[in-house]
């Protein structure tokens, strides 16, 4: 059994993202994330990439350009409307809102502003990390053969790996 990641090894690790210019943290998770190497698709293959072959104790340290994943920001999809216009429950900064578009496709938005004084309130359909810069730090925790229904799933039974919000 080998102790560095590779194709079929079930790894679990903790990230952090940082703005490139201001050097702020924009999120860290608080628990370990686990996948599948070579089964999953929630890490970008520039990512899995670079932590093939790592062991545990390792990090990595990857300056991300966001518009390359994301696409560049569109102030199309930034929305101003009057709080009256608005339901209640979503009068509050950071709530998601889930529109359709004229097919009927899904799109999340994402309260960005709230103006009391003008009673509006702004809603913003790109990635949050439109636009920006990140360095994204990842820490190996763990490394272990995967079980065959961990393969399959690319993740540990009963787990749900969401690091697309970031990294697709």
């Amino acid at each position: 059994m080998s102790d560095t990641i590779q194709n079929q090894k079930y790894v679990e690790l903790t990230y952090k993202v940082i703005d490139k210019r201001t050097g702020s943290v924009i999120t860290e998770v608080e628990f370990p994330i686990g996948y599948v190497h070579g089964a999953s698709e929630a890490l970008s293959p520039e990512v899995t990439q670079d932590l093939q072959g790592k062991a545990v104790g390792d990090a990595i340290t990857l300056p991300i350009d966001c518009d390359k994943l994301y696409g560049p920001r569109d102030e199309k999809l930034v929305f101003t409307d009057h709080l009256d216009n608005v339901p209640e429950e979503y009068r509050k900064v950071g709530t998601t809102v889930v529109m359709e578009n004229s097919e009927g496709q899904p799109k999340d938005f994402l309260v960005t502003k709230i103006d009391e004084e003008n009673k509006t309130l702004t809603v913003d359909g790109n990635n949050p990390l439109c636009g920006r810069e990140v360095i994204f730090t990842l820490e190996v925790l763990l490394i272990r053969d995967a079980t065959e229904e961990e393969i399959a799933i690319g993740g540990k039974v009963g787990d749900s790996p969401d690091i697309n919000e970031i990294l697709h």
